[in-house]
């Protein structure tokens, strides 16, 4: 359920890559903030700045301006290393739309590797480990490797990496990019059931409407710039959506 509580708060926020040649404005004074529990997508065409935010708010690159509020509170020292790994390690879970398992280790130890840098002890890792692959449904495939596993179970061993140390913020980018249509509906509830038992904010980066329906708000971008919002209400959802989608698809980059 989402809430009142702001989790994180986005100021102003640009990002301008330099070169010989021009600069390149990915992002123009972005402004919106995510609450408790919210799902909130980000839609918008390729080049229009939605990887750049993400990578800007999981610490992966820094703005050129802007703040960013994490619970009311400046956290614009997040950007340089250690304290980058620290936010991530406190505030972030990631779920890629190339998984990023490691090939080598089983689904149990894939999930478990946040547990370990959080320096959880054995019986916890243990604990919390069983129960997030019964969670996910995956206590058949347990000691498989991700190679041995379906598209969709991939994904749901991500998403139970992502979510095991609950942290208050979940960046998922393309989640679904490379599933059909049926895993990708598994997965999407799967996300939407795990994100109201834990009541965590996810930022969802999506070029489909479909996947857009699933939040509870849709924020669209073009050209490094904020252009439209549309609230999800459940009821012609995918309709307003494609409909908003496809004037972005209209317009001219300037």
């Amino acid at each position: 359920m989402v809430n009142s509580q702001i989790v994180l708060s986005v100021e102003k926020i640009s990002k301008i890559y330099e070169s010989a040649e021009s600069n390149v404005h990915a992002l123009k004074n972005i402004c919106f903030q995510l609450r408790k529990g919210e799902m909130l997508a980000i839609m918008g065409t390729s080049g229009s700045g939605k990887s750049t935010l993400l990578n800007i708010l999981g610490a992966l690159d820094q703005p050129s301006s802007g703040k960013i509020k994490l619970n009311g509170i400046d956290s614009n020292d997040i950007f340089d290393e250690p304290r980058a790994t620290d936010y991530r390690r406190e505030n972030i879970g990631f779920i890629f739309q190339n998984f990023n398992l490691l090939k080598d280790l089983s689904v149990a130890e894939n999930i478990t590797l946040p547990l370990i840098l959080q320096k959880y002890n054995s019986k916890e890792i243990e604990q919390k480990v069983n129960e997030m692959i019964e969670l996910m449904g995956l206590t058949k495939w347990k000691n498989h490797r991700p190679v041995e596993l379906s598209g969709g179970q991939q994904q749901r061993v991500a998403i139970g990496r992502a979510i095991i140390t609950t942290p208050p913020i979940i960046l998922a980018d393309e989640l679904t990019g490379n599933l059909d249509f049926n895993t990708s509906t598994e997965v999407l509830k799967v996300l939407v059931d795990m994100k109201k038992q834990f009541t965590q904010s996810i930022l969802l980066v999506t070029h489909d409407p479909l996947v857009a329906t699933y939040a509870d708000r849709v924020l669209f971008f073009h050209d490094g710039q904020i252009i439209d919002e549309y609230h999800c209400s459940g009821t012609g959802d995918i309709e307003e959506i494609m409909g908003k989608f496809q004037n972005i698809l209209g317009k001219k980059s300037v």
